[in-house]
């Protein structure tokens, strides 16, 4: 049996930001690199964990694909033609957008947990991180990301 270690080495590193994110149109948008232009300390990381919470109740973050702009148009359809408009909700009074946001943001979810890696986000070469704007007027959106890391030698 593998000897686990209790706590911290005493090298290792916590560091939390509070990330502001430009106001988005309704849809999914790739946000990796506003990312990281507010996370000067992941460069300096030999290994760790990025975890960033989504501080809203009618937006969502999640990892997909970042090349082809289609996935993004393509996520949008589907989610918009699963949860909006239904004559049943009785939530309402914040416009028909609201409760929508609010099952939209449950389904995918508001936080996201990525390995750190010789000073980058340690993803598939394919994927990015997306907020995905479920309002149809939001304003900024606010992360709070932990960033936890061995430093490099």
């Amino acid at each position: 049996m593998k000897k686990i270690r209790k706590g911290l080495p005493q090298s290792m590193k916590i560091k939390q930001y509070e990330i502001s994110i430009s106001p988005k149109k309704r849809g999914f948008h790739l946000i990796t690199n506003e990312i990281i232009d507010q996370i000067g300390d992941i460069s300096n990381a030999s290994v760790g964990t990025l975890c960033l919470f989504l501080k809203h109740s009618s937006a969502s973050i999640c990892i997909n694909e970042n090349a082809d702009p289609d996935v993004r148009i393509d996520l949008e359809n589907f989610y918009s033609e699963l949860c909006d408009k239904k004559p049943y909700f009785t939530h309402v009074n914040e416009g028909e957008d609201d409760m929508p946001g609010h099952i939209k943001s449950t389904l995918i979810g508001i936080n996201l947990n990525i390995p750190v890696t010789n000073g980058a986000l340690n993803m598939g070469t394919w994927q990015g991180i997306y907020l995905n704007e479920h309002r149809n007027n939001a304003g900024s959106r606010n992360l709070v990301a932990t960033l936890t890391y061995e430093p490099k030698d």
